[in-house]
């Protein structure tokens, strides 16, 4: 399965955006499991997750295509 990841702000400065090609992978969790292993820092920070331009709250199913950006926390005004 290919999913695209994407990140912003201090996330972005360790982890650039790219294609992953993962097999078992099939849940929002997983995927977290697996780049904070590859990625430590992304582990010691606060992050929101999107699939497909929805922020999640929960875990979601993956399925290949789908874009999934990293967000640190933000503000706006």
């Amino acid at each position: 399965m290919e999913i695209e990841i994407i990140s912003f702000g201090k996330i972005a400065e360790f982890m650039a955006n790219r294609r992953l090609t993962v097999d078992g992978i099939e849940t929002t969790a997983q995927l977290k499991d697996l780049l904070e292993k590859e990625f430590p820092a992304l582990a010691d920070i606060k992050y929101k997750l999107a699939v497909n331009k929805t922020i999640i709250q929960e875990t979601a199913e993956l399925k290949s295509g789908d874009i999934v950006a990293f967000m640190p926390p933000f503000s706006g005004g």
